[in-house]
């Protein structure tokens, strides 16, 4: 299922350890676990309609992940990534490549002041990221807590800056249908990014009517929570179709928060939350 690249790992980790006696509830084919898979998911979301807005659209939502000859791959969002570390029982180190695009203010700004700001352009971020996880933490012999840090840098001179994203995760499997996971989040980003994407300059605060806001710094943009949902409609979680659903709060700091892009056209209190289904073959 959509998701679930957490849940799969951690049972295939523990599976290869000799401890899926413990939980019998759990308990799967080893090989089934090892196997290549690949799950595809599509659906809604809902955003602000852009950093710092408080007025929300709906766009679509889409997602893909799996594993080849023991790699896994994933996309989150813009995002996509490769482990190139093949996973461990137990404890699973994780480091690659990731690519995302950054779409803020590129289009659908609902708020006439921001809209007359202008657009900004698509930008490109290339980078990598490295993690660690362990199984058997709470629960089950199945569940998770794992840490991560990405970062990626504009290759397209849009923003020229760079993101930091730390992130701690705890999943579990629930059963073999249904899976958890809860992530504590934090952003951080340089001054180009701020002054890209948060700056008022005189001619913008003319055209606007929103005060000028020229020189915003870097520094950590924001820090917040995901709470992820899966349940198999069909078979189980490594197989079939399955519902998806995900929430998330983010809370701008800083420059960010005090921009008028934020303190007068919209808010530093950011949600975001998707749902969809997602097939597992």
């Amino acid at each position: 299922m959509l998701g679930c690249g957490g849940a799969m790992p951690a049972l295939a980790q523990d599976a290869s350890s000799g401890s899926t006696q413990s939980a019998p509830k759990l308990q799967v084919d080893t090989a089934d676990l090892n196997r290549d898979t690949l799950t595809v998911g599509g659906g809604i979301g809902y955003v602000p309609s852009y950093e710092g807005s408080d007025d929300y659209v709906i766009v679509p939502a889409a997602a893909i992940r799996g594993r080849v000859n023991g790699f896994n791959f994933s996309t989150r969002g813009l995002e996509a990534s490769v482990d190139l570390i093949r996973g461990a029982s137990k404890w699973d180190f994780q480091a690659g490549p990731a690519v995302s695009l950054t779409v803020n203010r590129t289009g659908r700004i609902v708020d006439p002041r921001v809209r007359a700001l202008g657009k900004r352009k698509v930008a490109f971020q290339v980078g990598g990221f490295v993690g660690i996880s362990k199984t058997g933490i709470i629960t089950s012999p199945y569940d998770s807590l794992g840490v991560r840090v990405e970062y990626a840098r504009d290759v397209t001179n849009v923003h020229e800056s760079y993101l930091i994203s730390p992130s701690i995760t705890y999943a579990t499997p629930l059963s073999r249908r249904a899976y958890v996971a809860i992530s504590g989040t934090a952003s951080i980003v340089g001054d180009g990014y701020a002054r890209t994407y948060f700056a008022v300059d005189p001619a913008g605060s003319a055209a606007s009517g929103l005060p000028v806001f020229a020189n915003p710094k870097g520094g950590v943009k924001s820090y917040g929570g995901v709470v992820l949902v899966n349940y198999a409609l069909t078979g189980d979680l490594l197989h079939g179709l399955g519902l998806f659903a995900t929430g998330s709060y983010n809370k701008l700091q800083g420059d960010f928060a005090r921009s008028p892009l934020t303190s007068v056209a919209g808010s530093s209190n950011q949600w975001y939350g998707a749902v969809g289904l997602g097939y597992t073959f």
